[in-house]
């Protein structure tokens, strides 16, 4: 009788967990806009536009011109906003700023039909 009940009890236990929702599988991808009015989002778009932008200049330049270029843009950037070091903002305006740096190169790309 003991046994047939510990099998009936880990049974019930093998449906409960099945049964109980995953966090990982039911979990959606938070809705963010871009531009936007938060820290949390603002900061998520500049590092994504700033992802965009280095992936295109990766394409049109070669690996050691693009960490040449990398390195020279973070030297500016974090010159340019040096007076905010100590600021939360920060590390979003350095962010933003190699991204626009990227960008205004890739423009330059453009006339020359690359």
């Amino acid at each position: 009788m003991e046994a047939a009940l510990l099998v009936a009890m880990k049974r019930l236990l093998l449906v409960g967990c099945l049964l109980v929702p995953v966090q990982g599988a039911s979990a959606k991808t938070p809705d963010i806009r871009c531009p936007s009015d938060n820290t949390f989002e603002m900061r998520y778009c500049a590092g994504k536009s700033g992802e965009q932008s280095e992936g295109q200049l990766r394409q049109k330049i070669s690996k050691q011109q693009f960490n040449q270029w990398q390195d020279a843009t973070r030297q500016v950037c974090t010159k340019a906003y040096g007076p905010y070091k100590d600021g939360t903002i920060y590390p979003q305006l350095v962010v933003a700023c190699d991204d626009n740096l990227n960008r205004a190169l890739l423009k330059e790309f453009q006339p020359l039909g690359n």
